[in-house]
């Protein structure tokens, strides 16, 4: 009689044993669950908002005009080409601030890829070289009633975005004759990109600027 109960009371003991030990190894389970579900949350979020940033935080081009010349300074005998680009730029609607001097510009011509980097001062003709004798492109000031230059952090501001097409570091930097045509996209810090595509006239003859 006392053997039968001292029985019972051992498979009861191994039992509980059992019992606990699953209780653990769920509540372990759980907190791993709990934490790769945080961990994931936080990365989704972040990715959601770098996408949501390389999507808002571009910028917008209002216009595109090309400056035209002769390349042997014989305007009134000679083919033109266009020799600089200018691109009249403003923030995206529901973009953050845009910082030019941290953006970069992709140029894709006739004769090949350049990657150009912020390298002017506001009110600069020509663009300078940098330390390092890279492409660059310079910008200028429109409108910006604060002085926020170069960064654009109002609607309203309106900056205008120079390339030459004859930088000595550049190759791909060439003056485009009548009817060629060039890409150029630019990124901004937070990633966000403008693709513009220009098209040089038929015929540049009468013209010192023209609209791209």
């Amino acid at each position: 009689m006392f053997e039968r109960d001292e029985e019972r009371g051992q498979v009861g003991i191994g039992t509980l044993i059992v019992f606990i030990a699953m209780v653990l190894v769920a509540a372990i389970a759980a907190g791993v669950l709990i934490n790769t579900a945080g961990f994931l949350q936080s990365k989704s979020e972040q990715t959601g908002e770098q996408s949501s940033q390389q999507v808002t935080n571009r910028l917008d081009v209002k216009s595109v005009t090309g400056d035209t010349y002769a390349l042997d300074g014989d305007n009134d005998n000679e083919r033109k080409n266009v020799t600089a680009i200018n691109m009249t730029v403003k923030k995206a609607p529901g973009a953050d601030d845009i910082n030019l001097a941290n953006a970069t510009i992709r140029y894709v011509g006739p004769d090949g890829t350049q990657s150009l980097t912020y390298g002017a001062n506001p009110g600069q003709a020509t663009p300078p070289y940098d330390g390092v004798n890279n492409a660059v492109f310079n910008a200028s000031v429109i409108k910006d009633a604060d002085d926020s230059y170069p960064v654009a952090n109002s609607p309203d501001d309106r900056l205008e975005i120079g390339i030459e097409l004859e930088q000595p570091s550049a190759s791909a930097l060439s003056p485009l004759a009548e009817g060629e045509t060039a890409t150029l996209t630019i990124t901004t810090q937070s990633g966000g990109s403008t693709e513009v595509r220009i098209e040089i006239p038929q015929s540049l003859s009468d013209e010192t600027a023209v609209e791209l």
